[in-house]
């Protein structure tokens, strides 16, 4: 799509579900009152269209592909991690909440046997990603991190300890991934209905990128990074 501030936000936020979270982030409305051009609803604002306009364009270009993290650093793969996942997730998953609670609000009457199981395992999904995330961020990360850099540990086998945590985190991935599964098949594919509005599409939209990007997130962890922190871990006594 073609993004010009002629555009009215609703037709871009429809074409293009991927800029609602920038409306989002400028308190734009996109949804009952989006029948207008973007450089009004920018003027209303006080915002400048064509910084808006950029931002929105931006969204919706693919990303350049990035390194394959084989021969970095764990700690190098650690903060990329924890950057480009980690972070966003925190941000992402309470804006996704509070979409969940408005559709399943304005239109869990019209699709009861689908808003709402889907709102339940988006619930039961965002408090084991946020509890995962802070047992990472906490305990197993820093661990990988210091033994890697040559530092004191907290255990005295460091081989022994280390596959515990790493089987409970791949535990969560695969519960993550039954979840992910679920909200896809009842979502047929996260396909919003004809009539959906654009909130009802853009919480589709931003549940079929959290698949996405949680896919590529587990495939780094559990193919890259616990293998190689594993490895460390058995070899670190010989070094």
């Amino acid at each position: 799509m073609n993004i010009t501030s002629d555009a009215t936000v609703a037709d871009i936020a429809t074409q293009a579900p991927a800029t609602i979270r920038i409306f989002q982030r400028h308190q734009i409305d996109f949804c009952c009152g989006g029948r207008i051009p973007l450089a009004r609803a920018c003027a209303d604002l006080g915002l400048d269209a064509d910084a808006v306009v950029t931002e929105l364009v931006a969204a919706i270009t693919p990303a350049d592909i990035g390194p394959t993290w084989a021969d970095a650093t764990l700690t190098a793969l650690i903060s990329h991690i924890q950057r480009r996942y980690h972070e966003p997730l925190r941000e992402e998953l309470p804006r996704l909440e509070a979409m969940v609670e408005k559709v399943i609000s304005r239109h869990g009457d019209h699709l009861p046997d689908v808003l709402l199981p889907l709102g339940r395992t988006f619930a039961g999904l965002q408090g084991e990603l946020l509890d995962h995330m802070l047992r990472e961020d906490q305990v197993l990360f820093p661990f990988i991190i210091a033994l890697e850099a040559g530092r004191p540990v907290p255990v005295p086998e460091p081989a022994a300890w280390i596959d515990a945590p790493i089987a409970v985190m791949e535990a969560d991935h695969e519960a993550a991934g039954a979840a992910l599964a679920t909200m896809r098949q009842l979502t047929n594919g996260y396909a919003p209905p004809e009539w959906a509005c654009p909130t009802f599409r853009g919480l589709y939209y931003g549940l079929a990128q959290l698949e996405t990007d949680m896919h590529m997130h587990v495939h780094l962890e559990n193919h890259i990074l616990f293998p190689r922190a594993a490895h460390l871990a058995r070899t670190s006594g010989d070094q």
